[in-house]
């Protein structure tokens, strides 16, 4: 009897340390010189974001130690990334920087992305591809050089980007695409540049974007475009320079509202409605030295509030 006992407090004893060892904590770590072996603690950092990601609860947090290139990473619960002061990055040569695919709950699942720098290699797919999540937050990041978009949200119910502080540029496609089949994909822009560019940014379909204190500049085609019959996009107090084609447009039912822009040397017009598409105007904007100044096709909404 006394070695039955025995053998079942061993076993219980077993049972708890495999438990303890598998469970996820609400930090982890990640570092160049780590191992995804590890358990992604702070003495025992894992190498990739991808490694630290199944052991990190859910909405916890991987943090960066130091310099390092962690590696594409697909989230698909709440979590927060940050390289906040440690030059922490994704190298996402042929392959998409960061997918967020959350599953829909009835909770409010929530993604911050800080502090990152996410390169294409010039060969990448894009820089972050939102498919489902409540809300997604990019702060103090730069995204570059993706034969894509720099970020794209693509969903097929309610979403939420929030950009601060961050610059997206020399993508071939657009700076931020986004829409979605069903509900609103929002977007607030706040401090940030799209610079180099297919488009500076782009609502399609469902797509509601809000942008102050912007800089949409040497962009390829438009510093900003609104279609898909129901995009609308909203840029106010921000710089639209230097763009290809034109530095606003809403075309083909699209709407756009600008107020209290500098919008100036771009090779088309500084702003175009065309195809039924509407350009809605406070009357205080810049618009000088484009290729078609003026705004003979806007909408004026009434004097500045």
């Amino acid at each position: 009897m006394k070695k039955v006992l025995n053998l079942l407090a061993v076993l219980v004893f077993t049972c708890a340390f495999a438990s303890l060892a598998n469970a996820q904590a609400t930090r982890t770590w990640v570092s160049g010189v780590g191992d995804d072996a590890n358990p992604c603690s702070r003495t025992a950092p894992c190498k990739t974001f991808a490694g630290a990601i199944s052991k990190t609860a859910s909405c916890g947090e991987i943090d960066a130690l130091d310099p390092g290139g962690f590696g594409a990473v697909t989230i698909t619960k709440p979590i927060t990334i940050d390289g906040t002061g440690t030059l922490a990055g994704i190298l996402a040569s042929l392959t998409t920087g960061i997918t967020v695919n959350l599953p829909v709950t009835a909770s409010f699942d929530v993604v911050t992305i800080r502090g990152l720098s996410i390169n294409g290699s010039c060969n990448g797919i894009r820089g972050m591809n939102i498919v489902s999540a409540d809300e997604v937050n990019v702060e103090d990041c730069v995204i570059f050089r993706f034969v894509n978009e720099g970020i794209l949200v693509n969903a097929s119910t309610n979403t939420s980007l929030n950009v601060r502080n961050s610059t997206i540029r020399d993508n071939a496609g657009d700076g931020i695409g986004e829409g979605t089949s069903s509900g609103f994909a929002k977007a607030s822009l706040i401090n940030s540049s799209f610079i180099g560019n297919g488009q500076g940014v782009h609502a399609k379909i469902n797509g509601r974007m809000e942008a102050l204190n912007c800089n949409f500049s040497n962009n390829t085609n438009n510093g900003g475009l609104a279609d898909g019959g129901t995009g609308v996009l909203r840029i106010s107090t921000s710089a639209i320079f230097n763009n290809g084609t034109n530095g606003v447009n809403a075309p083909a039912g699209g709407v756009l509202e600008i107020n209290n822009n500098d919008i100036h040397n771009n090779g088309g017009s500084g702003a175009l409605a065309s195809g039924g598409g509407v350009v809605q105007t406070f009357g205080n904007n810049r618009i000088l030295a484009n290729g078609t100044d003026g705004c003979a096709t806007c909408t004026p909404v009434g004097p500045p509030a």
